[in-house]
């Protein structure tokens, strides 16, 4: 079976800096990865890389066996890339529906589909991006980008700077998107007892380059790693 995603030796930062030092990793379709490290290893710098937005230097990145390393970020987005950064970045002067149907493409993700998975972005249709709260935003980010249909979702610290309550919604809701529905993934997120149990594989990046790959299980269970590598404490739920 084709691997959702391929990159092989992926080399790539800004401008003439790179930060990603040759970096080979697979997903298989339906799989999860959990992509962590400490801040400024390289985590945000490949998912930006996986959508086009920085400085490719060497190696090649393939999506369901389609060489994409060229593709400006629009066209990955149609070869079936759906990425939710950092800062989220929706339309706040479109409504949320507005959002959503203004990049949406042909696919079994459609606005009721996605208002049943989110039920807040329902009641909140009518309104503008910024006019929700940060959470509502963060749905509304990863609602959108399931409205392109994609083969691959990519989200980048979804869980930053929300509520604890919200933190446990969102992240029901992509257990449920992965899980559930079968949507391949990358997440990126700071607290590793948070997404490992919801994720099938893990990577940890130190320098721009892999020093873990594994199941998630394995990594969960190896206290050494996460302590050396995340500063996780033994028992401590980071």
């Amino acid at each position: 079976m084709t691997p959702v995603l391929a990159t092989e030796n992926l080399v790539a930062g800004y401008g003439e800096a790179s930060v990603l030092a040759g970096i080979s990793l697979t997903i298989e379709e339906g799989r999860t990865l959990a992509l962590l490290g400490r801040n400024g290893t390289g985590k945000t710098t490949f998912v930006n890389t996986l959508a086009g937005v920085t400085t490719h230097h060497a190696g090649s990145i393939h999506l369901m066996g389609r060489d994409v390393t060229k593709l400006r970020p629009d066209r990955r987005a149609a070869a079936g890339i759906g990425w939710v950064p950092q800062e989220r970045n929706i339309f706040k002067s479109l409504t949320v529906e507005e959002n959503m149907t203004a990049i949406a493409r042909p696919g079994v993700w459609t606005l009721e589909r996605v208002y049943s998975m989110f039920p807040r972005l329902k009641e909140r249709r009518k309104n503008l991006g910024n006019q929700l709260s940060g959470g509502e935003q963060q749905m509304l980010a990863v609602g959108r980008a399931l409205m392109v249909n994609p083969k691959l979702l990519l989200l980048d610290e979804p869980t930053e700077g929300l509520a604890p309550i919200i933190v446990d919604e969102l992240l029901a809701a992509i257990q449920r998107i992965t899980q559930g529905e079968g949507m391949s993934a990358i997440i990126i997120e700071q607290k590793a007892r948070k997404v490992l149990p919801l994720t099938d594989d893990a990577v940890i990046l130190d320098r721009g380059a892999v020093v873990f790959q594994g199941t998630s299980a394995q990594l969960l269970a190896d206290e050494a790693i996460l302590g050396q590598h995340l500063g996780v404490e033994k028992g401590v739920r980071h």
